[in-house]
């Protein structure tokens, strides 16, 4: 089993804070083996007994009858309004947001999971925790339900470095297996690379496509498959929309409006399977509407999309930087600075600009720097801000890190990954 402290140790901070504690992220990442075993086995550490930590699965088939919102909440009140001296944790995996039940004593009103937990959670004595169905239960649905009760954790795929603690060897080797094949925790049981790619396929059609196309009464699947491919294949370029809507309406032979192509994307980014970084103007401090890139949640998943037909190791290194970044708790957007020096207004692009509260840098993805045009273009970006804040470029053609006379600091992609570095 994979130690994976980070979330652990949230989990561990937001201990008895007084709020649900809902772990999101995209199905099949370990968010259940993060809270069913990880923390579970925290707890028994601590001298909790195994009686005091009260597990429901609801996808389980002996857990059906909890689906019920006023069943689980009276199992549960029962057994901690009895005990009040001691402490109790309620751990429910798979969420269903979309069960509702007339609760008949109380005036015949509907009632959900979350009205339930709600209630749970005023129980000095008890500690809950649940993990979210991805077509069930999303992040802004939580948002919306709680009105800022709960601690969200959200969990990735295994970063470079939960994989790499788990698999050792070369550190170069499994970079090249993990840009490949990502960070999908199954993946790790899997020996043969049939299997692994028939995994990931499969998580893609038989899984993700279906919780989209079920959530969300997706009319035109054909499309939203079209739009993953075009994603996929365009991971760090700028698009929007509208050119994904011209580029399928010529795929096609068929009109494909904007909006419907704005709607499916959206659902694919409120599922967890892409993200979109937003463009910001460093010296203007506003944001563009558009255009804005896109992110696959894994790149194993993303390279599945495309049958492995496209493997660009600069756009896959700068899609694995992207989701390094926010697995670290990082806001991050694309940046553009406006080059005046020869008279016009061109717009250069730095790659990230990286926000820890008041605390903000800069980080250009060169998966090779060979060309004195190469490197000229990725440093002007970074001279335009003409600030004083940190400055890096993350390379794999580089032994060992170092600052250049411009102050600029130059860092392996390998060294990044694994946390031998720190940005800020």
């Amino acid at each position: 089993m994979i130690k994976r402290d980070s979330y652990l140790n949230r989990l561990i901070h937001h201990m008895w804070n007084g709020e649900v504690k809902v772990i999101t992220g995209i199905r099949r990442c370990g968010k259940s083996v993060l809270l069913f075993d990880l923390f579970y086995e925290y707890l028994l550490s601590q001298g909790v007994p195994k009686d005091h930590i009260i597990k429901i699965e609801l996808d389980q088939r002996r857990y059906y009858k909890f689906r019920n919102p006023i069943t689980l909440c009276e199992y549960i009140e029962v057994i901690v309004a009895e005990q009040k001296d001691e402490k109790y944790y309620l751990f429910i995996d798979e969420v269903q947001l979309t069960t509702k039940v007339v609760d008949k004593e109380n005036g015949g009103i509907e009632v959900s999971i979350y009205d339930m937990l709600n209630e749970l959670k005023a129980y000095k004595n008890l500690d809950v925790y649940v993990t979210g169905s991805n077509s069930k239960g999303l992040s802004k649905d939580i948002a919306t339900e709680f009105r800022g009760r709960a601690t969200q954790i959200h969990v990735f795929p295994l970063s470079f470095g939960e994989f790499f603690s788990h698999i050792g060897g070369d550190e170069r080797k499994a970079l090249d297996a993990y840009m490949l094949y990502g960070g999908m925790p199954r993946l790790l049981a899997l020996k043969d690379d049939k299997d692994k790619k028939d995994y990931l396929t499969s998580l893609c059609s038989e899984l993700y496509i279906k919780d989209i196309v079920e959530r969300n009464n997706i009319e035109r699947e054909d499309i939203l498959n079209d739009i993953l491919d075009f994603l996929a294949s365009q991971i760090s370029s700028l698009t929007n929309p509208t050119n994904i809507a011209h580029a399928l309406t010529s795929l096609k032979n068929e009109k494909v409006h904007s909006t419907l192509v704005s709607n499916y994307v959206q659902h694919m980014i409120d599922s967890f399977l892409i993200s979109m970084a937003k463009r910001y103007d460093v010296k203007g401090k506003t944001y563009f509407k558009y255009p804005n890139k896109y992110y696959y949640t894994d790149i194993g998943l993303r390279n599945a999309r495309l049958n492995y037909r496209q493997y660009d190791p600069g756009h896959i290194m700068e899609n694995i930087i992207y989701n390094e970044l926010l697995r670290r708790g990082y806001s991050v957007d694309v940046g553009v600075v406006t080059d005046r020096t020869s008279g016009g207004n061109v717009q250069k692009e730095i790659d990230f600009v990286v926000n820890d509260a008041d605390k903000k840098i800069y980080i250009q993805s060169a998966f090779q720097m060979t060309t004195d045009k190469k490197e000229s273009s990725e440093l002007t970006s970074l001279a335009l801000t003409k600030d004083f804040f940190k400055k890096i470029i993350v390379r794999m053609d580089i032994p060992h890190n170092f600052y250049d006379d411009n102050g600029i600091f130059h860092c392996n992609l390998i060294e990044l990954l694994l946390g031998r570095v720190g940005l800020f």
